[in-house]
């Protein structure tokens, strides 16, 4: 039977959590989603008082508690690297006893540790004890609400609901008309080591949290035995750091939009457009002098947040050129915009590709199938939404060179026809179907096929509407609906992704 959860149940429920696969995680995720819904409407309609006693309910919930354990412990990817303290819970014995030991603690620096950058840089990472992770998705489920009924309706980062896809398909609606030809292509320079704490903490105002999160923000890191202290900037690596990143550029889409530009000869006033996903922005406008103008504005808001614009990096291009953003690649070709896979992007990945088939020499083809499998599908799912077509052939024919080596190696003193036929079978018609067969649990037969990316199809990415939330709970049939379409574009049994 089990466990049945209820927000207020917290001692109870301690005393009577023993197995941890008992736990109703379906009664507790409709508790959680409702508290949301109801922390969002609530602030949309200015209900103060009301909205600061759901959130204090929403950190005192033992279901938030237990989803936020097995979020940072059994499902997020992070789950197995421990901060400063070197605790991992990543047993169901353990979990358990960690709900029965659970009580609200001084926040622990972050563990430092670096992770390499595309350009071979490195980026800094703060890593926060398990406890203090649980804490931030505990608190996270309070304050993402309130300021998801604020957020602006061109923020796509880090946001539920929302993607990159999102953002990449507001820039061709902003873009494809031809009024706006010019675009700010903007950089900040090391967001997250400079976000001030002082304007994160006078936007979240008096939620029930707010001294945590400033113990959180205050905190500093560990590294190599050291402690350094932190006073600005909010660590990459938290669970609650994007959430603060988002709440620290609220307000930028607005200070560009109210920006006045003089009339045009119909006596129209034209007006700028903003695309933002996290500390990635780009303005478009119909000319460059409007954009070098708007720019001077933009830094000097930045610069009361103490942020400033990368000057090496911050550019204003025409469209004609084409700029890069979020990975894509957005150019006019004989006025017709063209949304393709950024060059770069894509030789980086037959390169990684490249070293991931090398590196498993010694596997069987069906475990190399397993391993490339989700990489490739992950590429395809990311660009099927723009013009990739030419750029999935391309990738397939790498992949297609970099196996023929990989079998080849294995099989020296054989033939390339003999290779071929053991590795590369006719399949339904197709020949170089890179393939095996195992024995399923049934002891049949089944075929084990290398995803093939060439042959994806291209679906446009329908965008999120305006400033549509899931948390909204008047939008539950448009969420819903979204959510169907969306699942059956990518998990429909007997699809192309299948």
């Amino acid at each position: 039977m089990r466990s049945w959860i209820h927000h207020n149940d917290v001692n109870g429920q301690r005393e009577q959590l023993i197995d941890w696969n008992q736990i109703n995680w379906k009664k507790a995720k409709k508790l959680i989603n409702s508290l949301r819904k109801r922390i969002f409407r609530a602030r949309k309609l200015g209900q103060w008082k009301q909205l600061r006693r759901l959130q204090k309910l929403m950190n005192k919930s033992y279901a938030n508690l237990l989803l936020a354990i097995r979020q940072i412990t059994q499902t997020n990817r992070g789950k197995s690297t421990p901060g400063i303290d070197q605790q991992i819970v990543n047993t169901p014995s353990t979990r358990v006893e960690f709900v029965q030991k659970w009580q609200q603690e001084t926040a622990f620096p972050t563990k430092r540790v670096y992770i390499p950058k595309a350009n071979g840089k490195q980026r800094p990472l703060g890593i926060p004890t398990i406890k203090d992770r649980v804490h931030q998705a505990i608190v996270k489920n309070s304050l993402e609400p309130e300021w998801e009924a604020m957020f602006e309706p061109n923020s796509y980062g880090f946001r539920p609901g929302r993607s990159c896809q999102d953002a990449i398909a507001q820039c061709f609606l902003n873009l494809k008309q031809g009024r706006d030809t010019w675009v700010l292509d903007a950089d900040i320079k090391g967001f997250f080591d400079n976000i001030s704490h002082q304007s994160v903490m006078e936007l979240i105002d008096s939620h029930p949290s707010r001294n945590q999160i400033k113990q959180w923000l205050e905190a500093g890191y560990m590294e190599k035995g050291q402690h350094h202290p932190t006073f600005t900037g909010t660590p990459q690596g938290g669970v609650i750091s994007p959430l603060l990143a988002n709440i620290g550029l609220h307000g930028l889409e607005e200070v560009v939009k109210s920006i006045k530009l003089p009339r045009d000869k119909w006596n129209n006033r034209p007006k700028l457009g903003i695309i933002r996903y996290a500390d990635d922005f780009i303005v478009t406008a119909k000319d460059k002098e409007t954009l070098e103008s708007t720019k001077y504005l933009i830094k000097e808001w930045l610069q009361e947040r103490g942020l400033e614009l990368s000057e090496e990096k911050t550019r204003i291009v025409h469209i004609e050129k084409g700029f890069n953003f979020l990975g894509f690649n957005l150019r006019q070709y004989d006025g017709k915009l063209l949304i393709k896979p950024q060059k770069e992007k894509v030789l980086q990945f037959c390169k990684e590709i490249g070293k991931t088939i090398k590196g498993c020499a010694t596997w069987t083809q069906e475990n190399l199938i397993a391993k490339l499998n989700p990489i490739l599908r992950g590429f395809a799912n990311y660009y099927k939404g723009v013009v990739s077509k030419e750029t999935f052939n391309y990738i397939n024919y790498r992949v297609w060179k970099y196996l023929w080596k990989w079998a080849k190696r294995r099989h020296p003193m054989k033939s390339k026809t003999w290779i071929k036929n053991k590795y590369f079978p006719k399949y339904k018609g197709q020949e170089w179907k890179f393939m095996c067969t195992k024995l399923d649990l049934k002891r049949q037969e089944k075929e084990v096929i290398l995803y093939d990316i060439a042959k994806t199809p291209i679906v446009r990415h329908i965008k999120v509407k305006g400033s549509h939330s899931p948390y909204d709970p008047e939008l539950h049939e448009y969420w819903e609906n979204r959510r169907i379409k969306e699942g059956k574009v990518v998990w429909a049994k007997g699809s192309k992704y299948e």
